[in-house]
C-alpha cells in the first residue's frame, strides 16, 4: 500500500477531492438502490453497491494509469482517437439500442462483455483534447476563419450532429466549452460569434425538419420541446413528475436532512440513482449535505484552475481547462436540474451517480488534469521529446 502511495503523483488535493466524492457516493447510491431493486429483478441492494464499487475501483484505476502518462503524448492521442469516436458514434445511431424498453440510442451495447457504454461522453473529452491541439499548435500564427474550418471546425460539428438527434443536452454541453475552450485559447471573437450564429441556425434547421419529417430519422425533438415548454410553464402538469418528487425531496430534507437511507422520495423519483441524485442527497443530509457537496465540486474547479496556471506549456493549461472545466460545469447542471434552475437534461453527478460510463470517463479526464499537474523529471523529458510516435504524429499533422 505504502509503495502505491509513494507513486502517486500530482496535486495531492484533487487526488482527495475525487476520493471523498467517490467514498460518499456510496451512501446515497446504496440508498437508491432499494428502489432499483424493487422495480428490477427484486434481487437485493447489495448487488448495486458492489456494482457501483467495481465502476469506482476500475475508474480509480483509470485515474492512476492516465497520470502516470506525460501529457505531451495526449496532443498525437487525439488525432488517433478522433475518427475512433466517429465510428462509435455513428455504430451507435445506426443501432438504435433500447434498455427496458425505452429508447436509448445514446448507449452502445458491447459484444461479449454485455455492458452498455455512451460513445458521446468519450466523445468531449476526446474533442476538448483534439481542440487543445489545434489552438497551441497554432498559437504564434495569425489565425484565419477560413484555414481553421477543416481542422478544428469540421470535426466539431462532425461531432454534435451525430450526438445531437439522442442527446440535446449533451451537444448543448459539448458546444459550450468548446466555445469557452477555443475563446481562452485566442481564438477571434468575431470568428466565434460566426460559429455561435451558425450553431443556432443549424440547431434551427434541424428541430424544424424533424417536427415537419418526424420519421425521416430517429430523434428525440419532442422530449426537448416538451421538457423546455414544461420548465417554462408556470402550471404543473404530468411532465413535471419528476422536477415535483425532486422538489418534494429537497424541501422535505430542510436543512439537516432526514439522515442517511431515510429517504422517502427515492421511491417516487426516476433515476434516483443518477439524475436526481442530487435531490436525494439533500433529503437524507439536508442542505449542509447540498452545500458541502457544491463546496466540494468549487474547490475542485479551484484546484483545477490552480493547475492550469502552473502549468509550463499552451497546451498543458488548454488540455487543463479543456477537460477538467466540463466536470465541475457538468455537475453545477446537475445540481441546478435538481431545484429547477434548468429543464431537465439527463446530466449525471460526476463520481456520485450510478453508471460505469460516466464513472471512467470523469477519472479519465481527472488523470489528465493529474498528469499535467505532474512536474517532470527535465532530464528525461529532454530525452525523449520528439522521439514518441504520438508526439511525430502530432508535430506532423
Amino acid at each position: 500500500m505504502k509503495t502505491v502511495f509513494d507513486n502517486i503523483k500530482g496535486d495531492r488535493i484533487i487526488w482527495a477531492i475525487a476520493a471523498l466524492l467517490a467514498i460518499f457516493s456510496f451512501l446515497p447510491v446504496y440508498s437508491a438502490a432499494s428502489n432499483l431493486a424493487y422495480i428490477g429483478d427484486g434481487s437485493n441492494t447489495f448487488r448495486y453497491f458492489i456494482k457501483h464499487f467495481v465502476h469506482l475501483f476500475l475508474g480509480f484505476s483509470i485515474i492512476y494509469g492516465v497520470h502516470k502518462i506525460p501529457y505531451r503524448y495526449f496532443r498525437g492521442l487525439s488525432l488517433v482517437m478522433i475518427p475512433v469516436v466517429l465510428i462509435l458514434l455513428m455504430v451507435t445511431m445506426l443501432q438504435g439500442t433500447t434498455i427496458g424498453g425505452a429508447n436509448a440510442s445514446r448507449w452502445i451495447r458491447v459484444p461479449i462483455v454485455g455492458f452498455t457504454f455512451q460513445p458521446s461522453t468519450l466523445a468531449a473529452l476526446v474533442l476538448m483534447v483534439y481542440i487543445a491541439r489545434y489552438l497551441s499548435k497554432v498559437k504564434d500564427e495569425v489565425v484565419t476563419f477560413k484555414a481553421s474550418i477543416l481542422p478544428l471546425w469540421l470535426p466539431v460539428f462532425i461531432v454534435l450532429a451525430l450526438i445531437l438527434p439522442a442527446n440535446f443536452s449533451t451537444t448543448a454541453l459539448i458546444f459550450s466549452m468548446a466555445i469557452l475552450l477555443t475563446f481562452l485559447g485566442g481564438y477571434p471573437l468575431k470568428y466565434l460569434a460566426i460559429i455561435v450564429g451558425s450553431g443556432i441556425l443549424v440547431l434551427m434547421f434541424f428541430v424544424l425538419t424533424a417536427k415537419a419529417f418526424p420519421n425521416l430519422m430517429p430523434n428525440r425533438v419532442d422530449t426537448w420541446t416538451s421538457r423546455i415548454s414544461s420548465f417554462m410553464n408556470t402550471e404543473v402538469t404530468q411532465e413535471d413528475y419528476q422536477i415535483e418528487q425532486a422538489k418534494i425531496a429537497i424541501a422535505t430534507g430542510g436543512i439537516q436532512g432526514l439522515g442517511p437511507g431515510k429517504s422517502v422520495q427515492k421511491n417516487f423519483l426516476p433515476q434516483s440513482s443518477s439524475d436526481f441524485i442530487y435531490a436525494i442527497i439533500i433529503e437524507e443530509y439536508g442542505l449542509i449535505g447540498g452545500i458541502s457537496l457544491l463546496l466540494l465540486y468549487l474547490w475542485l474547479l479551484f484546484r483545477i484552475v490552480i493547475v492550469a496556471q502552473n502549468s509550463d506549456t499552451v497546451f498543458g493549461k488548454l488540455l487543463t481547462i479543456g477537460v477538467g472545466i466540463p466536470i465541475v460545469f457538468q455537475a453545477l447542471v446537475n445540481m441546478g436540474v435538481a431545484v429547477e434552475l434548468f429543464p431537465v437534461t439527463g446530466q449525471t453527478l460526476p463520481l456520485i451517480s450510478s453508471g460505469g460510463t460516466s464513472i471512467w470517463v470523469t477519472c479519465l479526464a481527472l488523470g489528465i488534469v493529474l498528469s499535467v499537474s505532474v512536474k517532470p523529471d527535465v532530464e528525461n523529458t529532454q530525452e525523449t521529446e520528439g522521439q514518441h510516435p504520438l508526439e511525430i504524429l502530432s508535430e506532423a499533422l
